[in-house]
């Protein structure tokens, strides 16, 4: 039996579990990756009564098996490519640079759907707390903590509902995080979406109402409010 009904249940969860620690304090900022993250770290961010924004990270996938990761780029330039699986499936030069050239491209289209003219939220001296709908292979994960750093976080701390126990424990020994917390490691890790019973496509649309609601309003116009999810999901987690 999944072990979350929907994105909004395991922000409940995960929320739960963070409060104890997180709550009420000024120095935390809740970062969602979208899509699918953002969902789970709308619930967290207001649990925690802390501000919520978007991390901008996108997976670069192998040309040939699009949802397998080859690595990652995330804003202000930071990437991370896995050689291991560049060379396994051959990926020339010229093919990474074209999968890269592309997510860039999507990667600042999203960004300014997302925060709507907004700056994003000052991250210097902050608890970053990093939130997506689950753990694959790590390389978005990795690729955000990275970016927090550079932003000039102070703490980063990366929150799952669920992920691979083998990418946790590479993620563990990386330090790319200051701390993890995950809710769920099953023994037998496929795929995110098995661990949902609603796991629908989260679109565009639904992560800059969020995040408006998140931020207050845009500079040309008010924040769009926000209720359960329906039929809005996401498009993977790397």
């Amino acid at each position: 039996m999944p072990e979350f009904t929907d994105r909004y249940d395991a922000g409940a969860q995960l929320a739960a579990r963070l409060a104890p620690r997180w709550a009420g304090r000024a120095d935390v900022v809740v970062l969602g990756l979208p899509r699918g993250g953002v969902p789970v770290a709308e619930v967290v961010a207001r649990e925690l009564g802390a501000p919520l924004d978007v991390i901008m990270v996108r997976k670069l996938g192998v040309p040939a098996y699009p949802e397998l990761a080859m690595g990652a780029i995330g804003e202000h330039g930071v990437r991370l490519t896995d050689e291991g699986t560049i060379r396994h499936f051959a990926v020339t030069a010229e093919q990474l640079r074209l999968v890269e050239q592309q997510e860039h491209a999507t990667l600042e289209r999203r960004a300014g759907t997302f925060r709507a003219g907004r700056e994003p939220l000052d991250l210097r001296g902050k608890t970053a707390v990093i939130i997506d709908d689950g753990m694959a292979t790590g390389a978005t994960a990795r690729v955000a903590c990275r970016v927090a750093r550079q932003l000039g976080a102070a703490h980063v701390v990366l929150a799952l509902p669920v992920a691979s126990r083998t990418t946790v424990d590479t993620m563990l020994m990386s330090r790319e995080a200051d701390e993890i917390e995950v809710l769920a490691t099953p023994r037998r890790f496929r795929a995110v979406g098995e661990h949902y019973r609603d796991f629908s496509a989260v679109d565009d649309a639904r992560v800059a109402a969020i995040l408006g609601a998140g931020r207050g309003p845009s500079p040309g116009g008010p924040a769009g409010g926000v209720g359960p999810e329906g039929s809005a999901g996401s498009e993977g987690s790397g």
